[in-house]
């Protein structure tokens, strides 16, 4: 993507060699948040909501290319059916304030996972928003709804059979590319960062094949307490780590870009 970085705003610590080019974050802490403040647990998934715009656009002013959000997992529909509705009407109404200043901004966004349950006006407005941003190149945003990572690689293990079963592919040739091919999530280059919120320290079936050589980053910081000072001081964590991908490594990403 063509990227413009903004100098002004970039952390003089931070290096444009070293940033991570894709950051996936699952966000979580929202309904606590708003418990330990003595509001509904909705008030809390507002204000996670405006977090992950201002993400956005600091990944778009540092110059890192995607953004990748767990914004609604298949397991969540376990959850009060009244919080659930509450998320369904926010993705709605966001899509349709925030759009055309994404479109402004050279935001590409593209949702991940099975949109067939959503509320048909939700599909709809998905769509057109896919659609009127796909040639935008500033920043990717990625936002996974109704996404399950084992249920993403069953999907992809049933491409690629029929695949074989119809002759398009040998069965030599089904190959770790062959099934990245295959994934929501394809042709993007893997994330390089993690980023877990509110002290949980697991995947929660988020990119399971994906995060295979991810950094994983976690904070204690709930979810809309994660400002862009608290993303400054991930990417310096970032900065300082070998990435090894099986091999060896003997100076941290900073130092030996």
């Amino acid at each position: 993507m063509a990227q413009v970085i903004d100098f002004a705003t970039l952390p003089a610590d931070l290096y444009t060699e070293a940033l991570p080019n894709h950051v996936a974050v699952i966000m979580d802490g929202n309904g606590r948040w708003a418990t330990q403040r003595g509001m509904p647990r909705i008030a809390g998934h507002r204000q996670g909501a405006k977090t992950v715009k201002d993400l956005l656009r600091c990944c778009k002013d540092w110059g890192i290319g995607a953004l990748t959000v767990y914004a609604f997992s298949t397991e969540n529909w376990r959850r009060p059916m009244e919080e659930v509705n509450f998320l369904m009407r926010l993705f709605d109404r966001l899509l349709r304030r925030e759009l055309a200043e994404m479109q402004r901004e050279g935001v590409r966004i593209q949702f991940l996972g099975d949109l067939s349950p959503l509320p048909e006006r939700l599909r709809s407005l998905i769509a057109e928003a896919m659609a009127l941003t796909r040639q935008n190149q500033q920043v990717q945003f990625n936002v996974a709804v109704n996404y399950g990572g084992r249920q993403e690689l069953v999907m992809a293990t049933r491409h690629i059979a029929q695949q074989v079963a119809c002759g398009a592919l040998s069965l030599e040739q089904v190959d770790e590319e062959a099934l990245s091919r295959a994934l929501l999530t394809y042709p993007m280059a893997d994330p390089d960062l993690l980023i877990r919120t509110s002290g949980e320290q697991r995947l929660s079936n988020f990119l399971p094949w994906q995060l295979a050589y991810t950094e994983l980053y976690f904070t204690d910081l709930l979810w809309p307490e994660f400002d862009r000072a608290a993303f400054h001081q991930a990417l310096q964590w970032y900065q300082s780590r070998q990435r090894r991908f099986g091999g060896l490594a003997t100076t941290p990403i900073a130092q030996g870009s």
